[in-house]
Formats: C-alpha cells, structure tokens, sequence
C-alpha cells in the first residue's frame, strides 16, 4: 500500500476495500453528531449559569476536551492492542486493559487540577471576572469525577463490544468516546456549580482537587507497571499544553458571551461542529498510529501515498458530517424554540468552517502521529490529545472565520 499510485482509480479501489471502515465510522459519526446537539442543547439552555458563574465558559472547552482525549486515548491503546496481539478481552486486575484504564483514571484527576488552575489564571490574565481559584478547581474536580467515572464504563464497553462484534477502535473509538464525552461532561460540570458553594466546601473540594491531582499524577509517574508509568510519563506534558490550549478557545468563548447568548442558536452548533473535528482527527491519528506501529506507514514529513488514502478517507466523511452538523443543528434549533436563522445560512457556515477544519485536523494529526513516533513515543499516547485540544481551539476559530465570511446569511 505504501508504494500505491494516487490516481483516481487506487483511492476508488481504497474506498472500495475500506467500505466496512467508512461504515462503521459514518455510523459512530452519527451517533456522535445526535449525542452532541444534546450537548449544544444543554449549553444553549445553560445562559443563567454562565451569566452567573463568571469564568466557568473558560473551563467547559478545557474540561470536556480533557476528558475526552484521555479516554478516547484508552480506546485508541486499545485499537492498537487489539491489532498487536495484546489486549485479549480480560478486564482482570493486571491485565492490559485494567493497566491502561488505572492510567486514564490518574490522568483523569491530574487533567482537572490543570484545568481548573489554568482556566482560572487564563480569565484572570485576560481581565475576564471569574469565580475565585479554589471555587474552580472544587467544580472543575467534581465535574470530572462524574464524567470520568460514566466515560471510563463507556470505554471498556465499547472495548469489549468491539472485540466480540469485529469492530475496530481505530475506527468507532474515538467518536464514540468523543460523544459520549461531550454529551456527559457538560452537565456534569453544570451540576458541579449546584454541589459547590461558596465558601466552605469550595475551599476544601478545592484543596482535595489539588491533593487528589498531585497524588493521583505520582503514583502513575512512579507505578510498578511499565505500562502505566509510560502512559503517564509520555502523557502528563501533552495534557497540560491540551488544556491550556482548550482554555485559549474558552477565553475566545467567553469574550464572545454576549454575542453568542444574543444568537442561541450558534451555541447549539458549537459542540456538535467542535466534537466533530475532534472526532474526525482522533479517528485519523488512531488510523495512523496503528499504521505506523504495523509498519505500514513510513514516518516522512510529508504523507507517503498510504497516508495520502487514509486522509482522503477523512476527507470524504467530513464532507457528510459538516452538512449534517449545519442541517441537523438548525433542526435542533427549530425544535428548542430558539432564533434560528435561516437554514441555508446555517448549512454554509458549518460547510465553510468544516472545510477549514478538515485541512487543520488533518495537518495536525499527520504530524503529531509521525513526529512522536520518529521521536521514539507512541503516537497512541499523543496524537489523539493533541489533535483534540488543537482542534477545540482550531475548530472555534474556524467557526468564527466562518461566521465572519457567511454572517449575511445568518
């Protein structure tokens, strides 16, 4: 496949013999996509929290991204276990599947520590009112412990289904979790802002979010286990820069709330078109890093022509997803009773910020994949953060660009 020719007909013949692979993940997409409105529901439907919680919209993009990669990595480890002989369906202390769901779960308090810090000194630094610090990391802890907690059953499920079913994770994995991700996080960390209040409790969640990271980041880093000390080690540094790039796209959010709480219905767009970017290049780094680990992609600068098939497979359902995203977002829209504006107007921006994405992710993944795996780490461990948190911030400003180029059909 690596010495392919990239006329017409081979990427015909690819298509053809990757007709199971685009099925399976137009379909996860699918599921996605509906799972994700949900989420843009929630968010439209949230204005008096985000009013009232000053800062928190600097958080949501740093804290449902952050979920979402450190699992949709688990399942990216999994594809690749899978392929390589080494995840055989046991969920037994020890086994390979329980090393690398303890590693997520470590990770998983770390990346909530990170976030609500970081989140909370970016709204500071770019003169944003926000609640106070530890109040942050107390609704950035809880909101984490909720979410991981779902996201984590979803994950060995998914794992397991897929192993008896013939599925590949590469394929439905990073979606899937991606979905489920966006539709639990959101809620989880609105219903954080109920359990904590001011005063009290904020300060002692808060000191435990700082405790329970640390800890948590530790023991990983220094586990008995190989694999799970090298989960930790390789992904710890891409987590922090994930966050704090999710933070950025949250600070855009959140300078744009009046606008955005002024056009409800471009909050609905926003998870969907977000999550789909992510989703899109999770599934392509997972793609390539099973490649590269098999030996049949060469990790050059530039795509050799199996890379070259496997981003045009990306390319082609993306295409499906940002009409369905544009399409189905105005329906939800519609039936929420928001202002929605025309449909045309709406289909053209999704279709417009999507084009701009698909070129972004597909960069993005491309390299990440390659240059770790040149550098001696497991594009496993980096593509999947790094793609997500690229394109959480990417995506956003695609979608502003967007906005910017089709707002007289708005």
């Amino acid at each position: 496949m690596a010495d392919a020719s990239l006329r017409p007909a081979a990427f015909a013949r690819y298509w053809a013999a990757e007709a199971r692979s685009l099925q399976a993940a137009g379909v996860a997409m699918s599921v996605g996509l509906l799972a994700t409105l949900v989420a843009g529901a929630v968010l439209a439907g949230a204005r008096g929290t985000l009013e009232g919680t000053p800062g928190l919209l600097v958080l949501i993009p740093a804290a449902i991204g952050m979920r979402g990669f450190i699992f949709a990595a688990l399942a990216a480890r999994v594809g690749t276990g899978s392929l390589t002989g080494q995840f055989d369906g046991i969920i037994a202390r020890g086994s390979f599947l329980a090393r690398q769901a303890e590693a997520s779960v470590q990770l998983a308090l770390g990346g909530a520590a990170a976030a609500g810090f970081i989140a909370w000194a970016a709204a500071v630094l770019a003169g944003l009112t926000t609640i106070p610090l530890l109040e942050m990391l107390a609704v950035s802890l809880v909101g984490a412990v909720l979410a991981s907690a779902v996201l984590l059953v979803a994950t060995v499920a998914l794992s397991l289904r897929s192993r008896n079913a013939g599925w590949s994770m590469d394929d439905v994995g990073a979606p899937t979790i991606t979905a489920v991700g966006d539709v639990v996080s959101l809620p989880a960390l609105l219903l954080a802002t109920k359990v904590v209040s001011p005063g009290a409790s904020a300060t002692v969640l808060g000191l435990g979010s700082v405790v329970l990271g640390l800890g948590a980041v530790g023991r990983g880093i220094w586990s008995q286990s190989d694999t799970v000390r090298r989960v930790v080690r390789e992904s710890t540094p891409v987590l922090v820069i994930a966050v704090t790039v999710d933070t950025i796209a949250g600070v855009v959010m959140e300078t744009r709330l009046e606008t955005l709480l002024d056009q409800p219905a471009l909050l609905v767009l926003i998870p969907p078109f977000v999550a789909s970017c992510g989703s899109l290049g999770g599934m392509l780094a997972a793609r390539l890093a099973s490649r590269l680990h098999l030996g049949l992609l060469a990790p050059r600068p530039l795509p050799t022509a199996a890379g070259w098939l496997d981003l045009s497979l990306t390319a082609i359902l993306a295409v499906a997803t940002f009409l369905a995203v544009g399409a189905v977002g105005w329906g939800a829209a519609v039936a929420g009773g928001l202002d929605a504006p025309a449909l045309t107007g709406l289909v053209a921006t999704s279709m417009a910020g999507g084009l701009l994405a698909t070129v972004a992710l597909s960069t993005v993944a491309y390299v990440a994949a390659t240059a770790t795996y040149r550098f001696g780490l497991d594009p496993d461990n980096h593509g999947i953060p790094i793609v997500t948190a690229s394109m959480d911030l990417l995506g956003i400003l695609c979608l502003v660009a967007a906005i910017g180029v089709t707002g007289g059909l708005l």
